[in-house]
C-alpha cells in the first residue's frame, strides 16, 4: 500500500545552493511541490485572552444557534402550516454543516485560518439573516443549508486556531474551557428559543445570533493576533482538491440524507434509503482512492490513519457523537412525554448534564495542562459515561427526580472527560502540518455519530411505539399522529389537554400503555449508548496512547513571542493570515512544509 504524500520541513534561511538542489530534484523526480507555511504563533497569556474571547463568542454563535432553532420548531411549523416538513429545517443545516466540516482543516492551511475564519462566520451570519426573512418553509429550508455551509467550520476554525496560538501542554486547558462553551451554548439554547418563539417572534431565533456574530467577526478581523504570511491568490486557487472537496460533498450527502430519512421518513429497507446509502459508500471508496493517489495535496491525507492514536480518538469520537446528541435529543423528549414537561421546563431539566459536563470539561482540560496525561482521564470517562447511560436506561416516569438528576450529573461529567481531552491526545500523534486536518476530520466524524444517533434512536422508539400501538389495534391515521408527535402523550398529565388524545380516541389507559412502549424503547436506547460508551472505553485503552506534550521548539517560539511582544507592531493583527505557497521568493526568518507528491510504502 502506497501513499503520495510526505511531508519535509525546511528552513527558511537556506541559501540559493540549496534552493537550486531543491529545484533540480523536482524536475529529476518529477514531483509537484506545495509549499504551506508553518501558522504556529505562540502567544503571552495577554494576548491568548484577546484570542480566546474571540473564539468563545464564534463558537457560543454556533451552538446557541443549532439548540434555538430545534427549540422554535413546533412555532415554525405552525407558522408556515409546515407539518412533517418541518423536519428539513434542522436537517437542512445538518447536512450541509456535517459535508464543508472536513474541509476547513485543508482550506485554511492554503488561504489562512483567519480568512477561513472569516468565511465560516460569514457566510453562517448571512445564511442566518436572510432564514429570518423567509417567506416559505422552502426558503427557510435553503437559507438553512446556506448557514449550514459557514456553521460546520467555526468550531473547527476555532480549536486549530488555539492549536496555533497556545503550546501543545497548555491547549488542554483552552480546549476544556471551549468544551464548556459548546455546553453553555447546550444549556441556555432551549430557554433562549422557547421565550423568543412564545414572547416575541421565530424570526428572531435565527437574528438573535447576528449581533454577537458581527461583534466576533470584528475582534476576529482587527484583534486576532495570527501570523502574518503571504502568497498570490492564483497558487493557493490552484492547490485546492477540487475533486476530493466534490467527492467529500457528494459522498456526505448520499450518506446522510439515507441517515435522516432511515426509519422516519422511508423504511430502512425501501429503495429510496437502500440506493444513495450504498452510492454513498461508493463515493466514499472513491474519495479516499483519490486522496491516497491522486490528489496534490489531499483534503484528509490517509497517512493519518496509520497513527493508532489517532485512529483509536476517531473511533471514540464516533461514539462521543452518538451518545451525547443522543443523550441531548432524547432526554429532554423523555421529560415532555414521560413527565408532561413543556419544552422549555425539559430543557431546565437538562442543566444537571450541561453543567456536570462544562465543569468536568474545564477541571480535566487543566489536569491535563498541569500533569501532561491525558489516557486515564479518557479511559474513566467513557467509564463513567457507560455506567451512567445505563442507569439512565432503568428511569421511568416514576423514577424520583433526586434520582434521575443523579444519573445526569453522572453522564455529565464523562462526557466532559471525553470530549476536548481527545483533541490533545489526537493532536500531540502528529506533527504541526496535519493538526488542522486531523482536528477537522475529529469533528466530522463526531458529528457523523451524532447524525446517526438520531437515525436509529427514531427506528427504535417509533417501532415501540407503533408496537405499543398495534397491540390496541388502532387505527394507522392514529398511530401516524402519534409517531410524528409523540409529544402528544405528554397531555395527558394535564386535564386541560387531555381533548387532544381524546380527539384521537386513545384513553387515559390506552396513553399509559403506550407510554410504557416509549419507556421501553427510550431504555433500549440508552442501553445502546452504554454498550457504545462501554465498546469506547476498551478501544481508548488498547488505541490511544500516551505522546509528550511538548515539542522540541517551543521554547524558541515561546521567546520569540515575548520579543514581538515587547516590540510591539511586529505583529499585524489586520493581516488576514494567508499562506506562502512559493518556497523561492521567501526570504524572510520562518519555516515551511513541502508536500511532495512521491510513492511511498505504508
Amino acid at each position: 500500500m502506497s501513499n503520495t504524500s510526505t511531508i519535509v520541513k525546511e528552513s527558511s534561511s537556506d541559501g540559493p545552493e540549496k534552493i537550486e538542489e531543491t529545484l533540480a530534484a523536482r524536475d529529476t523526480h518529477s514531483k509537484a511541490v506545495i509549499d504551506l507555511t508553518d501558522q504556529t504563533n505562540l502567544l503571552p497569556f495577554r494576548k491568548v485572552v484577546s484570542v480566546f474571547l474571540s473564539l468563545a463568542m464564534c463558537i457560543l454563535v454556533s451552538v446557541l444557534d443549532s439548540v434555538t432553532v430545534a427549540t422554535a420548531l413546533p412555532t415554525i411549523s405552525a407558522a408556515f402550516n409546515a407539518g412533517s416538513v418541518v423536519s428539513w429545517v434542522p436537517s437542512a443545516y445538518l447536512l450541509t454543516s456535517t459535508g464543508f466540516q472536513p474541509l476547513y482543516g485543508r482550506f485554511s492551511d492554503i488561504f489562512g485560518r483567519k480568512a477561513a475564519l472569516c468565511l465560516a462566520m460569514s457566510v453562517f451570519m448571512i445564511g442566518s439573516l436572510a432564514a429570518g426573512f423567509s417567506r416559505t418553509i422552502i426558503e427557510l429550508i435553503v437559507f438553512r443549508g446556506f448557514a449550514g455551509a459557514g456553521g460546520g467550520g467555526i468550531i473547527s476554525m476555532a480549536q486549530i486556531v488555539i492549536s496555533d496560538v497556545v503550546s501543545l501542554r497548555e491547549r488542554g486547558k483552552y480546549q476544556g474551557i471551549i468544551g464548556g462553551v459548546v455546553a453553555l451554548g447546550y444549556a441556555i439554547g432551549p430557554l433562549v428559543g422557547g421565550a423568543l418563539a412564545e414572547k416575541v417572534t421565530w424570526r428572531w431565533c435565527f437574528w438573535i445570533t447576528i449581533p454577537i456574530s458581527l461583534c466576533a467577526l470584528c475582534v476576529v478581523i482587527f484583534v486576532l493576533p495570527l501570523k502574518p504570511v503571504q502568497g498570490d491568490m492564483k497558487r493557493k486557487l490552484l492547490a485546492v482538491d477540487y475533486v476530493g472537496a466534490v467527492l467529500t460533498l457528494v459522498g456526505c450527502t448520499l450518506v446522510l440524507l439515507p441517515l435522516i430519512w432511515g426509519g422516519v421518513t422511508f423504511p430502512w429497507t425501501s429503495a429510496i434509503v437502500l440506493a444513495p446509502l450504498l452510492s454513498g459508500a461508493l463515493v466514499v471508496a472513491i474519495f479516499c482512492f483519490w486522496e491516497w493517489k491522486g490528489a496534490r495535496l489531499p483534503i484528509v491525507p490517509m497517512y493519518i490513519f496509520k497513527h493508532v492514536t489517532v485512529a483509536g480518538v476517531y473511533i471514540t469520537m464516533f461514539v462521543n457523537g452518538f451518545v451525547f446528541y443522543s443523550s441531548l435529543f432524547y432526554l429532554p423528549q423523555f421529560f415532555q412525554i414521560g413527565l408532561g414537561y413543556s419544552p422549555i421546563r425539559s430543557g431546565v431539566f437538562l442543566l444537571p448534564v450541561l453543567v456536570s459536563q462544562t465543569c468536568a470539561s474545564f477541571i480535566t482540560g487543566v489536569i491535563v495542562s498541569k500533569t501532561g496525561r491525558y489516557r486515564t482521564i479518557i479511559h474513566s470517562g467513557f467509564s463513567v459515561w457507560a455506567v451512567g447511560c445505563g442507569c439512565l436506561s432503568t428511569v421511568t416516569p416514576s423514577s424520583p427526580k433526586a434520582l434521575l438528576v443523579f444519573f445526569m450529573l453522572l453522564s455529565g461529567v464523562g462526557a466532559g472527560q471525553t470530549l476536548q481531552t481527545t483533541t490533545v491526545a489526537a493532536q500531540a500523534s502528529v506533527s504541526r502540518k496535519d493538526m488542522s486536518v486531523v482536528t477537522a476530520v475529529r469533528n466530522f466524524i463526531r458529528l457523523l455519530g451524532g447524525t446517526l444517533s438520531l437515525a436509529v434512536g427514531a427506528t427504535i422508539t417509533n417501532n415501540a411505539l407503533r408496537g405499543a400501538m398495534t397491540s390496541l389495534a388502532l387505527s394507522p391515521s392514529v398511530i401516524k399522529a402519534v409517531v410524528d408527535d409523540p409529544t402528544l402523550l405528554g397531555s395527558r398529565m394535564s386535564p386541560s389537554s387531555a381533548s387532544k388524545l381524546a380527539s384521537l380516541g386513545i384513553t387515559t389507559s390506552a396513553a399509559d400503555h403506550i407510554l410504557s412502549g416509549y419507556n421501553h424503547g427510550f431504555r433500549v436506547v440508552f442501553v445502546l449508548n452504554a454498550t457504545l460508551a462501554a465498546i469506547a472505553t476498551i478501544a481508548s485503552v488498547l488505541m490511544i496512547r500516551h505522546k509528550e506534550l511538548t515539542r522540541g521548539d517551543e521554547e524558541d517560539l515561546r521567546a520569540q513571542a515575548r520579543r514581538e511582544a515587547d516590540s510591539e507592531g511586529k505583529v499585524d493583527p489586520g493581516n488576514t493570515g494567508d499562506v506562502e505557497l512559493c518556497p523561492v521568493t521567501r526570504a524572510e526568518g520562518g519555516s515551511r512544509w513541502s508536500v511532495e507528491q512521491e510513492s511511498k510504502q505504508i
